[in-house]
């Protein structure tokens, strides 16, 4: 059975501390901990979730892209558990795109983020994934890493003037 977590926010101390990496991937508490981040996902609209925004100090995010009513444009991809992910390489040109945070309530923020990443990761299985990510997938994989990171999309906008509320952005942007 899955449970839906309490999501951290910001001003947490857990959201600005470097998560632990994962050692045993098939741990009971681990596999517990990527469906409980799945439902938590779906039923926040989140189109990703990190570990240490449910408390726990894991390097470990879910990827679960899907048209919602947060990110009515998003594109559709089965959630995906990334453990101890990496970027191997990112493209040179950057792309600034709106984000939102579930640890971030009511904000959104003009993010700049690399516009093609190449990652490595484990999957739930324990077996090392490599792909290519672009656009919006790209943005929640690095939205997610800098989780584990102890960073939050507000540490990279670049000016207030890029920051804007939840009802703003929708009035703006989701029309």
């Amino acid at each position: 059975m899955t449970n839906i977590l309490q999501v951290a926010q910001v001003g947490n101390p857990i959201l600005g501390r470097q998560a632990e990496p994962i050692t045993d991937i098939g741990a009971r508490r681990i596999q517990t901990l990527i469906d409980d981040l799945i439902a938590t996902a779906f039923k926040t609209n989140g189109v990703g979730i990190a570990a240490p925004q449910v408390s726990q100090s894991d390097r470990l995010f879910i990827v679960a892209s899907r048209p919602n009513r947060r990110y009515p444009k998003a594109p559709k991809m089965a959630p995906t558990a990334m453990i101890n992910p990496k970027i191997i390489s990112h493209s040179s040109q950057q792309e600034k795109g709106w984000e939102g945070c579930l640890s971030v309530p009511g904000v959104r923020g003009f993010v700049p983020r690399y516009q093609t990443v190449e990652v490595e990761y484990s999957d739930r299985y324990g077996e090392l994934q490599r792909q290519q990510l672009s656009d919006f997938v790209a943005r929640i994989f690095q939205h997610e890493y800098d989780h584990l990171e102890g960073i939050v999309f507000l540490d990279r906008v670049e000016s207030d003037e890029d920051l804007v509320t939840e009802a703003e952005y929708q009035a703006l942007y989701c029309r």
